[in-house]
């Protein structure tokens, strides 16, 4: 479980930036510009890349790991 800490951590990230935005919304201000947490956009994207990525390369190290311990016994 604690090699999974990154790809949890960076996951849950992503499901709250997504949320958040959803929830905070968007609002045209009287002056006409738009209003929105634009930033929580990317920073979703970017949480669950990093989430996929970590997952991807844990995933490949344990299946070496087992595979060259299954190999050399």
């Amino acid at each position: 479980m604690k090699k999974y800490i990154l790809t949890i951590v960076s996951f849950v990230a992503a499901v709250v930036c997504g949320v958040s935005y959803n929830i905070i919304g968007s609002e045209v201000a009287p002056d006409g510009t738009l209003v929105e947490p634009f930033f929580l956009i990317p920073l979703t994207y970017l949480f669950l890349l990093i989430a996929i990525i970590s997952a991807i390369s844990v995933a490949a190290i344990s299946f070496t790991k087992s595979r060259k311990k299954s190999h050399s016994g």
